[in-house]
């Protein structure tokens, strides 16, 4: 079953379901005056809906080319682009060695994940981003406690597990 979800099998499937269709369809042009399939086809018939034109008569129309025209992408001022520019310190770093020594290619994929979506995108692209989207701007205001998780370590572990916790002065977590 797992054959049938690769692309290679997909396409053989799908040009299989075209040849024969095609055969079906040649069959039918060919034979169809000798042996007509269904009643609803001998009705059609009779009235002139059912007039399959024959081999001899079909033409394809004439290929019209178009003028090659150089195409030309105008932005307007109301469009913004996706993504901010590269700073040019990073772009350079791209075209700077080899990716097998940790230069080129690699260096720069290393400097551009390090940015968040915040620094590369002007606006939220994904809904997921929504969520999280300048959420930097509010990480100076909170500061976590100091002695947050002792309190729970304490009662966890040393409690269920049979060991006295007696902090000294100078312990501290960390």
């Amino acid at each position: 079953m797992r054959n049938l979800l690769t692309t290679q099998d997909q396409n053989f499937y799908r040009e299989l379901i075209l040849k024969e269709a095609y055969t079906r369809l040649a069959w039918k042009m060919k034979y169809s005056q000798e042996y007509p399939s269904s009643s609803t086809a001998r009705q059609f018939k009779s009235i002139g809906l059912f007039n399959p034109p024959s081999v001899s008569k079909l033409t394809l129309p004439p290929v019209v080319q178009k003028p090659k025209t150089p195409v030309v992408t105008q932005r307007t001022l109301s469009e913004t682009p996706l993504m901010r520019p590269i700073s040019p310190h990073i772009k350079a770093s791209l075209y700077d060695g080899f990716s097998h020594e940790g230069k080129g290619r690699q260096l720069y994929l290393k400097k551009r994940s390090k940015q968040g979506p915040e620094e590369k995108f002007e606006y939220p692209i994904l809904s997921s981003w929504d969520y999280g989207w300048r959420l930097g701007d509010y990480d100076s205001d909170c500061k976590t406690p100091a002695n947050g998780r002792s309190e729970i370590v304490r009662n966890t572990f040393y409690a269920r597990n049979g060991i006295f916790n007696i902090p000294l002065a100078t312990d501290r977590l960390g």
